[in-house]
């Protein structure tokens, strides 16, 4: 009948949109199980989509490429650890730069770090792992810098350093940051978290306070 839709056919009672969906959810557990646990670079596409249950037909649909499902992983993780980051300095607005880097490592890293496979998604198997990847990951750590000049230039407001341009110092700290997560990741986790975090939180009020 003209003007009217036809109808989306279920299966099991779901629509193909759910599906897919569904599909997709579970490539994207795989991704984290497999490039977390045993690494990237010997992950196959057809392993993950023995893990996951779906075709490579189902793969190439959602990811095109197993690198374009790394990138949504890291996409992923890294959006909600710039959130949390964000939310943990609500009510903080007055607070010495101590507290907010010192917030704002440790809602960081309790998203990309606390789960080992996404810290070593984060810090590990992203390095080296292609042009697109890389790309990202520099776009990230732009924005992540420009928060800690943000910071750095506070803290010279409230009277806590000197005014200079601090953006060397921010790729200093994030590159810190970075490297001493990726040790804690490859030497399966010798200290806890927050021995980590409290070692970045005085580093960071370091290089950003002088």
């Amino acid at each position: 009948m003209a003007g009217v839709a036809p109808a989306r056919r279920g299966y099991a009672g779901r629509t193909a949109e759910q599906r897919r969906s569904d599909r997709r959810e579970r490539l994207l557990a795989a991704g984290l199980e497999l490039f977390g646990t045993e690494g990237y670079q010997p992950t196959t596409i057809e392993r993950l989509c023995a893990a996951a249950n779906v075709s490579t037909r189902n793969f190439y649909e959602e990811f095109g490429s197993r690198e374009q499902l790394l990138l949504t992983l890291h996409d992923q993780v890294t959006v909600r650890a710039a959130q949390a980051l964000l939310e943990s300095l609500a009510g903080a607005e007055n607070a010495g730069l101590e507290v907010r880097i010192g917030r704002a490592i440790r809602a960081y890293l309790a998203v990309t770090s606390t789960d080992p496979r996404w810290a070593r998604i984060c810090y590990v198997e992203v390095i080296g792992a292609g042009e697109s990847v890389q790309r990202q990951r520099t776009e990230w750590r732009e924005r992540i810098g420009a928060f800690l000049i943000a910071e750095a230039e506070r803290a010279v407001a409230r009277g806590e350093g000197r005014p200079r341009d601090f953006r060397l110092s921010a790729m200093a700290l994030i590159g810190a940051i970075n490297e001493l997560v990726h040790y804690w990741s490859t030497a399966g986790q010798p200290v806890p978290l927050e021995d980590i975090c409290a070692e970045l939180t005085r580093l960071g009020v370091a290089i950003l306070s002088d």
